[in-house]
């Protein structure tokens, strides 16, 4: 991708659990979607920042007033915190890419999930708006289906923290009718997870991050692959604990949903052309890197004839990516000017 030392283009995929960014600079930055202010001076005096973000946030939380601003995919509740959090973390991204040196014209193409509220895409361009001349938002889906250039008979099963989104390509812009979103995802994973563990083992000690990073290290559907051990405090000493089985029907509670929205989209399509998406199906998101998924999907959707499902290969920058190849091919008439 060449760059023009003018115009700045970046893509940025805000997600629940973590935003990435991607910049016609070479840059390419992520962080985990948590933005934490110090609570008090003394906060301010330990941490030595006004902000923090991502990992750090979460290491030192007890210290801060900490927010996860986006929940399912849009501002959470819609507060002014929530909306300040949202904007300081898309400070951040920019920064991080830098993306502020020496260009005339900075352009951003951001992907929220395919049937975000409306109000929710006002509120993003707003948001952005302090760091772009010119701003996009797309779903991420579609952001995702043009930067592995799937734009023709093609199905991109987007499966994110808050949402799993899908979008059918078929040569144009995708409508509203090519374009799903559910709400059974990897939060609603970790929700299930916490509490069947909290059912079978009352007595261990752990968080929602604990969770997540069991869910993220460990999941899959089907047959176990192996024993699924982790090590969790009982009364402060640390013990082993078997978590196959729980790990297992957490990951499979959101696959119901998936195939019925799969299934449901395809038999919508045109029919003439339902045979090559059914042969042309990509998962992305971090929700692609569930083990078994892929196989699992293929056979649910046996029922309506043979298909292909492929895993993106970059499923962390794959929307931003995606939305920076966008903002690059983007004719000037579609932009949206500051």
């Amino acid at each position: 991708m060449s760059e023009n030392k003018e115009v700045l283009n970046i893509g940025i995929d805000l997600g629940t659990s973590r935003s990435a960014i991607a910049a016609s600079n070479g840059s390419k930055e992520w962080v985990e979607s948590y933005v934490g202010w110090p609570k008090d001076f003394i906060a301010q005096k330990v941490l030595g920042k006004p902000v923090l973000f991502g990992e750090e946030a979460l290491e030192n939380r007890l210290s801060l007033e900490i927010f996860r601003p986006l929940e399912r995919g849009v501002i959470k509740d819609g507060s002014e915190r929530s909306e300040a959090a949202v904007k300081e973390l898309i400070r951040h991204l920019i920064q991080m890419a830098k993306a502020d040196n020496g260009y005339k014209q900075t352009r951003a193409i951001v992907g929220v999930p395919a049937e975000s509220f409306k109000i929710n895409k006002l509120a993003i361009k707003r948001l952005v708006a302090d760091f772009a001349d010119a701003i996009m938002v797309v779903s991420e889906p579609f952001s995702v289906a043009y930067g592995i250039n799937a734009l023709n008979n093609a199905m991109i099963i987007d499966i994110g923290a808050g949402t799993t989104d899908f979008c059918i390509m078929h040569g144009t812009m995708p409508s509203e009718v090519d374009q799903r979103t559910i709400l059974a995802a990897g939060d609603y994973i970790d929700q299930q997870l916490e509490m069947m563990l909290h059912e079978r083992y009352p007595k261990a000690d752990f968080t929602p991050t604990m969770v997540r990073r069991m869910k993220e290290q460990y999941s899959f559907v089907g047959e176990p692959p192996h024993p699924v051990m982790v090590e969790l405090p009982v009364d402060g000493k640390p013990t082993m604990h078997d978590i196959t089985k729980e790990m297992r029907q957490a990951c499979e509670s959101i696959l119901p949903g998936m195939v019925e929205t799969t299934l449901d989209l395809i038999a919508g399509f045109d029919p003439e052309f339902q045979k090559k998406v059914r042969n042309n199906i990509t998962l992305a998101g971090g929700g692609s890197q569930i083990r078994g998924l892929r196989e699992y999907l293929e056979g649910a959707l046996r029922e309506i004839g043979p298909c292909r499902v492929s895993v993106i290969s970059d499923p962390l920058f794959g929307g931003a990516a995606g939305a920076l190849a966008l903002a690059v091919d983007m004719p000037d008439e579609y932009w949206e000017k500051n």
